[in-house]
């Protein structure tokens, strides 16, 4: 095995990516008390790669409002319009933001009586001979269909929302803004309705990626969520499937199962859904400490990411005519680094406590990572099946320590370890790996025996879309990482049997999947057969 090349940290790094991550998996899909009733400051995930197109920029993806159901309406699922969206990046190593991107949206509603939020039919419907009284016929009653964000055929946007992006530098902007969006009217993509209202969805879905000045691109719409995850298995309590496994164990893939990047043999119980997502193209040069690009031997490579919600720390609702009052100041309602912390670290009466602070005061949660239950849950489950068939490592787990810190293998030797902090880290320096060699283990790829599949490029080196961190921090939270006595079968096999989206990536900006249809979404229920794409 080539785990002796692994230096040591990242057995840390990664197990820790298992320990402090959350929701028993569910990558922050409603994790905290506080964004459990909050759904639209529930950040779900936070993706930060190096561009698969262009290795000298950087993409940022910030995911919120989780388990969007298509058909939903007559509203859908707009952002909100109090709340402060942004990402932020510490780009010397000591868990304050240097450079942050905020995102604010605003609504209009453009027909006041109309009852939908999207609405049309094309070449639109006018009033018939017979129509009843006050309405003569030939009267537009219902608007083409919407084939635009503004002008000729977006009239059935009725509600719309556009927004602004802004680059702050410095803690809490205190070096200046610079308003990106200056002169531009940004519109927020939609959820798709459904073929009737909009025939072209992804031609409608592509005017939503913009060209901002500094070389930076952006979109914010509405998406399938790239996140996938057998969530009903997870949240009864580990009870990982039996019968998708050809082991026949439950939660241990075969070889075969586990070489499969393609296909599900358990249901995606995020499978059909939508999400809200925020993506940001920027250059690499535009969030390094010197404004250069590093090789990944140089610690200038290195940067900390993570996203915020926040809300008016102040709200007073008026009559219902007049707008509420909003204060200026925020106060943060969620904050998201590596996926999963929250959720499966930290203890239920903290979680709300740790959503609202800032990375840098990260060591006050420490202790839920020395000695983590989960792998304790993991250990005892087996231990039913087969005695001693899945041991784990010894508390304190000291080791998983580094994750929350800038060390090698991810940050080059040298570079400052800073203080302990969730910060999803990512080496710029490392360039994309070619989707044919790309792998939903990422990082995990340097353990086996082959090195030309390896793939350094994803996950817990940043997050990729295509990463599968469920996976991924299973494996490592019952010891893979650890060193030979972890590495091997079952334990380099567990996983929960989902090993693939229910929809395709796009290899450009914004690298996310087309909002799920309305009209022709489906889910994956526990119980029926694991799919992709299209279900029989």
């Amino acid at each position: 095995m080539r785990s002796r090349i692994f230096h040591p940290t990242l057995a840390g790094l990664l197990a820790l990516a298992v320990m402090v991550s959350g929701n028993a998996w569910a990558a922050n899909h409603r994790e905290a008390p506080i964004t459990a009733l909050d759904h639209k400051a529930d950040i779900t995930d936070v993706f930060a790669f190096v561009s698969y197109d262009d290795p000298t920029k950087v993409t940022f993806i910030l995911d919120v409002d989780p388990l969007l159901e298509p058909s939903n309406g007559p509203t859908q699922f707009p952002f909100d319009p109090e709340i402060l969206y942004a990402i932020r990046i510490d780009n010397d190593h000591d868990a304050i933001e240097d450079v942050t991107f905020e995102f604010r949206f605003q609504t209009e509603i453009r027909a006041p009586g109309v009852f939908q939020g999207l609405l049309g039919v094309a070449g639109g419907v006018p009033a018939p001979d017979n129509s009843p009284a006050g309405v003569p016929p030939g009267t537009p009653l219902l608007p083409p269909a919407i084939t635009a964000l503004d002008g000729p055929g977006s009239e059935g946007l009725n509600l719309r929302q556009n927004y602004s992006v802004t680059q702050a530098r410095g803690f809490r902007s205190s070096d200046g803004r610079t308003v990106l969006s200056e002169g531009r009217t940004l519109f927020a993509v939609p959820s798709n309705v459904g073929p009737r209202t909009m025939p072209d969805y992804p031609a409608l879905a592509d005017q939503g990626i913009y060209d901002l000045s500094q070389d930076v691109k952006v979109f914010a719409g509405t998406v399938e969520d790239p996140f996938w995850i057998d969530l009903g298995a997870a949240f009864d309590t580990v009870n990982l499937r039996t019968d998708a496994f050809e082991t026949g164990v439950p939660g241990v893939l075969s070889d075969l199962q586990d070489a499969d990047d393609s296909r599900n043999f358990a249901p995606d119980d995020v499978s059909g859904f939508n999400v809200n997502a925020i993506a940001i193209e920027v250059p690499i040069s535009m969030v390094t400490s010197d404004g250069q690009v590093h090789s990944a031997s140089d610690i200038e490579a290195t940067i900390g990411v993570w996203g915020t919600t926040s809300r008016p720390r102040v709200k007073i609702r008026k009559a219902p005519r007049f707008r509420p009052f909003l204060s200026r100041t925020t106060v943060q309602v969620q904050r998201m680094g590596n996926p999963l912390i929250n959720e499966l670290i930290i203890g239920i009466g903290d979680k709300d406590r740790f959503s609202k602070s800032w990375p840098r005061g990260d060591s006050r949660f420490a202790s839920y990572a020395l000695d983590p239950l989960l792998a304790r849950a993991l250990n005892a489950a087996y231990d039913t099946l087969a005695p001693g068939v899945l041991p784990v490592p010894d508390p304190p787990r000291v080791d998983l320590l580094p994750l929350v810190q800038y060390m090698p293998p991810i940050a080059a030797p040298g570079t400052p370890t800073g203080p302990v902090a969730d910060l999803l880290r990512l080496n710029t320096g490392i360039p994309p790996t070619p989707a044919v060699q790309r792998s939903r283990l990422a990082f995990l790829t340097l353990l086996d025996d082959d090195p030309d599949n390896d793939d350094p490029a994803g996950f817990p080196n940043g997050r990729r879309v295509s990463d599968d961190v469920v996976d991924i921090t299973l494996r490592a939270v019952v010891g893979v990482l650890a060193g030979p006595d972890f590495n091997r079968f079952p334990h380099n096999r567990v996983g929960d049997g989902v090993n693939a989206n229910d929809a395709s990536y796009r290899e450009v900006f914004p690298y996310l999947g087309y909002a799920h249809s309305g009209v022709t979404s489906r889910h994956v229920d526990p119980g029926e057969p694991g799919c992709t794409g299209t279900c029989p």
